[in-house]
C-alpha cells in the first residue's frame, strides 16, 4: 500500500551496543495450563547479567502478521540491552485457546501472569515495561491499572482511556462505520490458523476450535449502543488513580485516538508525559504523514530512567508536547507546522475565546436571534477521509467545499492576525429537530483566500445522548435543546487573511451510520457559539530539544512475491442519487491477493480486502456497507485460505449484520458458516 511521504528517510541500524539472540518461538505458561506464544530477542550475556524486559502483548500474529514491524522495534530494544518480548494473546497466532472479544478478564489475567513469569526468568532483572499501539496501548493501560509489582512503566501509543467515547465503535453516541470495518478485520483474523511448524499436528484441531467459536464482532458491539458496563470494563477513565506506574501517552492528530492523551495528562497522578504528532495510527518513527521522529530513541530514554534508574532529559521538559499544524496546499508531503509544548496540562495559559454563530457569520457579538435550518443530503461527508488514518494515500480529508455546500456554514471575517489553538474546541447550540432520533455534525474549518476549505477538527453528537451516554432519551420534535459538542482535540494555527468556518450537517457518510429518518435541524443564532482554546506564544518553544532522526533496526524476513495495490474512489450518480465509497487494499489489477514470503520460516502469506459503502441522498435506510477479505498461508504440503464477507444494513428499528466465512485447507473446504444477526436500534 503506497504510503505518504514522512519527510524523513528512516535510518536502518545494523550495529548495536549489544549483540542479541533472536528466539523465533517460546512458550509462556499460564496458571490454567494454557500457553501463550512469544518471540524473544535477548541480549547476549543476560543469563549472567539480567536485564529489564520490554513487552508488547497483542493478537496480530507475531509469526507473520506484524513480523517486520516487530523486528524493526524489538531488535532495536534488544540491541540496546533490553530483553524484548512480543506475545500473542490467547486464541491468536500459535497461542492456545480462543479469542472471544477485546480486553476480556481472561486477556488481562493472562497479561498479569505473563509479566510475573517474565520477571522471574534468569535473564530478567525483575523490571518490566509494556509498550503497545492500539490494542497493545489499551491493554498496557488496563494491565497497569491492576498494578502488577514488576511493571515499572508503560508507553501507550494510539490508545484510549474510554472504550465507548474514544474507540472504533461510537463517537458522540453515534455509530461509526469503523465498527463494521474493524469488526470485519477481527472476525477474519480470528479465523486464521496456527502454524503447524510450531504446534505440530494439533494445528487443525486448534484452528477448528477457533472457527467454531468465532463471533460476528460488529453485531457483538452493536448489542451495546449506550455506555454500559460492557464499555466501562477496561476503561481506565473509571478510575485513573488505579494506574500508579509512569505512563508516556502518545498519539497523532490524524489518528482516531488522540483525545485520550490530554485526558491522561490531566487525570493520572503517576509520573506522566504526553506527545501528539502529525501522524496517523502508526508508531512515530514510521510517522506518516510526517514528519517522523526518532521515537525509539525517545522510548530508550523513558525505559532507561524507569527500568534502569538512568538520568533522562525527558522529565525536565514540558509535560505535553504537540505538533502545531497549519494548512498548506494539498500534497503528499509532511504536515506543515512546528513543535510546541506546555509545562502542564490543563494549561492555565490557554484562553477560551468565544465566537457567536450569527445570521451574518461568526462574530465576537451574539447579534439578533434568528432561526437557520439544515437538512443535509445523506451523502454529505464525501470529503471526510477515513475515521482513523494509517498514513496511506487517499485517507486524509480533502477540500471541504462540497460538504460545506451541503451544510449550514458560519464564517468569520478574514483574520487580522494569526490565531493558534491547542485543546478542545467547543460548540454550544440551541436547536430543535423534527425527529425523535437525530445527530449533529460540527466541523471546524479554515477557509483560505482562494476558497479552499481545510478541516481542522470535527465533533459528533447523537442528540438523544445530550445528557450523557448512559441513559439516552428521545427528542421531542420541535422542542429547543441546549447542547454542547466537544470537537476532537487539536493544535492548529489559523493564518491571517483566512476565515474560520463552522459547518453543521445532519449526516456524515461514510464516517457515521445515518439516523433512521431524514432529519432537519432548526438552530437559533445569537445563542449558539464556538469556543476556541487560544494558545498565546511561548518563548520556550524555540528552545525545545530537537527529536533525533527516525531510525529502526534492520529487518530481513520478508520478500515480496506479488505486489498489491491500494485504490480508493468516491463516485456520485446524479440519476440515482447514490454516493459510493470503494476501497481495494493489497489486490492486483486482476483481483489476486498480494503475496510475500517469510524466508526464515519458509512461509508464504497473502491478503487482500475490498470495501464499499453506499447511500442514496434522500434515504438513510439505503445505507449499505460490505467488506470482503481473503487471507492465504502456504508452504510445501500446507495451503490454507480464509475468505470472509461481512455486510450491514438497517431498517428503521434494527440493524442487520450478515456474514459468510469459509476456510479451506489444501483446496478443500473444512469450515463454512453463514450469520445473520438482527440488533434492535437503541436511539441510534
Amino acid at each position: 500500500m503506497p504510503a505518504l511521504n514522512t519527510g524523513f528517510a528512516m535510518r536502518t541500524i545494523h550495529d548495536f551496543p549489544h549483540t542479541f539472540r533472536d528466539i523465533e518461538h517460546s512458550w509462556i505458561p499460564m496458571p490454567d495450563g494454557a500457553r501463550l506464544a512469544a518471540r524473544l530477542w535477548l541480549p547476549e550475556g543476560a543469563d549472567a547479567n539480567p536485564v529489564p524486559a520490554i513487552v508488547e502483548y497483542i493478537p496480530y500474529r507475531k509469526r507473520d502478521g506484524t513480523r517486520e514491524r516487530d523486528e524493526a522495534m524489538h531488535r532495536y530494544f534488544a540491541g540496546h540491552g533490553y530483553a524484548a518480548v512480543r506475545i500473542d494473546l490467547r486464541g491468536a497466532g500459535e497461542s492456545d485457546g480462543v479469542l472471544l472479544d477485546e480486553y476480556l478478564d481472561q486477556e488481562l489475567e493472562d497479561g498479569l501472569a505473563a509479566i510475573e513469569w517474565l520477571a522471574a526468568q534468569p535473564w530478567c532483572d525483575g523490571a518490566i515495561g509494556m509498550i503497545g499501539k492500539s490494542w497493545g496501548g489499551f491493554n498496557a493501560l488496563q494491565i497497569a491499572a491492576r498494578r502488577p509489582p514488576a511493571l515499572k512503566a508503560v508507553i501507550s501509543v494510539c490508545a484510549a482511556d474510554d472504550r465507548y467515547t474514544d474507540d472504533a465503535h461510537y463517537m458522540g453516541g453515534c455509530l461509526l462505520n469503523e465498527n463494521l470495518i474493524w469488526g470485519s478485520s477481527l472476525f477474519t483474523l480470528n479465523a486464521q490458523p496456527p502454524d503447524p511448524a510450531v504446534v505440530g499436528e494439533r494445528w487443525r484441531a486448534i484452528w477448528l476450535e477457533r472457527l467454531e467459536a468465532t463471533r460476528l464482532f460488529p453485531a457483538v458491539w452493536l448489542q451495546h449502543q449506550r455506555r454500559d458496563d460492557y464499555w466501562r470494563h477496561g476503561s481506565i477513565r473509571e478510575n485513573y488513580a488505579a494506574v500508579e506506574c509512569p505512563v508516556y501517552a502518545i498519539g497523532g492528530w490524524a489518528d482516531g485516538y488522540s483525545n485520550a492523551v490530554p485526558r491522561l495528562l490531566a487525570h493520572l497522578q503517576a509520573p506522566r508525559k504526553g506527545l501528539v504528532g502529525p501522524w496517523g495510527h502508526v508508531y512515530p518513527h514510521e510517522g506518516r504523514p510526517g514528519p517522523a521522529i526518532g521515537f525509539l530513541q525517545e522510548a530508550l530514554a523513558w525505559w532507561g530512567h524507569w527500568l534502569k534508574g538512568e538520568p533522562t532529559p525527558l522529565l525536565d521538559e514540558p509535560r505535553y508536547r504537540v505538533w502545531l499544524g497549519e494548512a498548506v496546499p494539498a500534497s503528499d508531503g509532511p504536515v506543515a507546522g512546528r513543535w510546541v509544548a506546555e509545562a502542564s496540562w490543563p494549561s492555565a495559559r490557554i484562553e477560551p475565546v468565544t465566537w457567536y454563530l450569527t445570521a451574518a457569520g461568526l462574530s465576537s457579538r451574539p447579534g439578533r436571534e434568528r432561526r437557520r435550518e439544515v437538512a443535509s443530503l445523506q451523502g454529505t461527508g464525501a470529503s471526510s477521509g477515513v475515521w482513523c488514518v494509517f498514513g496511506f494515500e487517499g485517507e486524509l480529508p480533502t477540500d471541504q467545499g462540497e460538504d460545506d455546500a451541503r451544510s449550514l456554514c458560519f464564517d468569520s471575517p478574514p483574520l487580522r492576525q494569526r490565531i493558534e489553538i491547542l485543546g478542545t474546541p467547543i460548540v454550544e447550540l440551541t436547536l430543535a429537530a423534527d425527529r425523535a432520533v437525530a445527530f449533529v455534525v460540527v466541523r471546524l474549518n479554515e477557509v483560505s483566500a482562494d476558497g479552499r476549505s481545510e478541516r481542522v477538527s470535527y465533533g459528533l453528537l447523537n442528540l438523544t445522548h445530550r445528557d450523557g451516554h448512559a441513559d439516552p432519551a428521545p427528542l421531542v420534535p420541535g422542542h429547543d435543546y441546549r447542547v454542547r459538542i466537544a470537537l476532537n482535540d487539536v493544535a492548529y494555527a489559523f493564518k491571517p487573511g483566512h476565515r474560520i468556518r463552522i459547518a453543521i450537517s445532519t449526516a456524515y457518510w461514510p464516517v457515521v451510520w445515518p439516523a433512521p429518518e431524514p432529519v432537519a435541524l432548526s438552530l437559533v443564532t445569537g445563542q449558539s457559539l464556538l469556543e476556541l482554546p487560544v494558545r498565546p506564544p511561548r518563548a520556550g518553544d524555540d528552545a525545545l530539544r530537537a527529536f533525533a532522526p527516525a531510525e529502526s533496526a534492520y529487518t530481513d524476513s520478508q520478500v515480496d512475491l506479488r505486489e498489491g495495490k491500494t485504490r480508493r474512489s468516491v463516485t456520485h450518480d446524479a440519476a440515482s442519487g447514490i454516493t459510493r465509497h470503494d476501497t481495494v487494499v493489497d489486490l492486483t489489477e486482476t483481483g489476486r491477493v498480494a503475496l510475500s514470503r517469510i524466508e526464515p520460516i519458509g512461509l508464504t502469506v497473502g491478503s487482500g480486502m475490498q470495501e464499499s459503502f453506499e447511500i442514496q441522498d434522500r434515504d438513510p435506510l439505503s445505507a449499505r456497507g460490505k467488506i470482503r477479505q481473503r487471507v492465504r498461508f502456504g508452504r510445501p504440503g500446507w495451503d490454507v485460505l480464509v475468505t470472509s464477507n461481512v455486510s450491514m444494513q438497517a431498517t428503521g428499528t434494527e440493524f442487520v449484520v450478515a456474514a459468510d466465512l469459509r476456510a479451506e485447507a489444501d483446496r478443500k473446504t473444512v469450515f463454512e458458516r453463514h450469520w445473520c444477526e438482527r440488533v434492535r436500534r437503541d436511539l441510534v
